[in-house]
């Protein structure tokens, strides 16, 4: 089918037979949840709609329907995101499985509807296991591993899968949508242990406890997101075997004889592996490392992934104010103890859905270039602008309390 990335997300829904759907529209994800809707009152799909009156209560509802032993789905989008924050730590620390579909989306003011990796990153330690999509075709498959991850025995965590706003959720692409035999084979029907039951009632609510019992839980938690990265391997190997489609939580491509290696993730993936299969023709030795998984983040595949390289650019769609790149650091983690570690670089690009081409990427590969002869790395994220936007944002930047950004005029040349 041709369908959108919302689209997608909603048949993803579908054909794993959720069957309690909590809602809230906002833009970009409003198409999800009214397709849904659609398909609900029309009987294509055999599941309690509820539209609620804030994220904070559609959140707690997915996962008091979890908790009853109903496989249970919802989506929002920044701002909505950001409501439903104390939810988020509830349902995590309920071991309730929802998968929640997040469309990226810049938060806070000034308002921007394009894309901007804000939300969900704020999001990473919230206890949901966090997978991102690059395609339309990702979404669905990724939604359907969420729900096989999560609802393991072993697991039993919520999941946040994320596509890129605008840029991945109207955008048309074909996906393969599998019927609801062929996913029942692979997602069996959810059996929670220990379910809610109305004749046996117990709380699951702001009980006090502790400090040795809070970190048992939290460290519970903790060793299962850890296990959850092999549940993950395990399930899209079986994936892979039923539906030809293979998933792993990092994915590279030219990385064996790769000097210079960029990550990234979600939906600009696809232009900069264009770039980098451009330049790869012109004999540059540059590879791409795409992180699918964030939450479990996959430190050790990540590090063997990058053996060789001698430099990394870490390419990333969002800004934390007095940080940079939120995942920046968390790749120089993963890289430290590596007996050569390549130099690592930030990048912030794509902003609100700025252009992201090979400009950008050529620009990343001459810095690390540069800081390979000059062993100079440069402290601070450097920000990719085309040429001409490049003096408009000098001229705001000067007129701004502007810390230490380094700003990259890229070149169309």
């Amino acid at each position: 089918m041709l369908l959108t990335g919302n689209k997608t997300a909603a048949y993803a829904a579908r054909v794993a037979e959720a069957g309690y759907v909590a809602a809230y529209p906002i833009t970009p994800q409003s198409e999800i949840v009214e397709t849904l809707a659609q398909w609900i009152e029309a009987g294509l799909m055999k599941a309690r709609f509820v539209n609620f009156e804030s994220e904070h209560s559609m959140v707690t509802a997915a996962g008091a329907a979890s908790l009853a032993g109903v496989r249970a789905f919802t989506a929002t989008s920044s701002q909505g995101l950001f409501y439903a924050f104390e939810a988020l730590y509830t349902v995590s620390g309920w071991r309730a499985p929802i998968v929640l579909v997040n469309v990226s989306r810049g938060v806070g003011m000034p308002m921007i509807l394009q894309v901007e990796h804000g939300d969900v990153l704020a999001a990473r330690d919230s206890g949901f296991i966090q997978l991102h999509a690059e395609t339309c075709q990702e979404v669905l498959d990724l939604i359907l591993l969420g729900y096989r991850v999560g609802e393991d025995s072993k697991i039993l965590l919520p999941v946040l899968v994320n596509m890129d706003g605008f840029v991945l959720s109207f955008a048309r692409e074909p996906v393969e949508v599998p019927e609801v035999d062929e996913v029942r084979a692979f997602l069996p029907k959810y059996s929670r242990p220990r379910p809610l039951d109305g004749s046996e009632p117990v709380v699951y609510g702001p009980t006090l406890t502790d400090g040795l019992a809070y970190l048992f839980f939290k460290y519970g938690m903790h060793r299962a997101m850890q296990e959850a990265e092999k549940v993950f391997e395990e399930a899209a190997k079986e994936f892979g075997d039923r539906f030809g489609r293979t998933h792993e939580p990092v994915e590279g491509n030219w990385l064996d004889d790769a000097e210079i290696a960029i990550i990234s993730s979600n939906s600009f993936t696809t232009s900069i592996r264009s770039a980098v299969k451009t330049l790869r023709k012109r004999g540059v030795p540059v590879g791409l490392l795409k992180l699918k998984m964030i939450r479990p983040f996959p430190r050790e595949r990540l590090a063997e992934a990058l053996k060789g390289v001698k430099a990394v650019a870490v390419f990333e769609q969002n800004l934390a104010p007095g940080r940079g790149g939120a995942l920046y650091p968390e790749i120089v983690e993963a890289l430290y103890h590596m007996g050569k570690r390549p130099a690592v670089l930030s990048f912030i690009g794509g902003i609100g859905g700025m252009q992201v081409g090979l400009p950008e990427v050529e620009t990343m590969v001459r810095r690390c270039r540069e800081a390979l002869e000059t062993g100079a790395v440069s402290k601070h994220p450097i920000l990719l602008v085309r040429r001409e936007d490049a003096e408009r944002l000098r001229t705001l930047l000067e007129t701004a309390t502007a810390g230490p950004l380094e700003v990259e005029q890229v070149s169309k040349a």
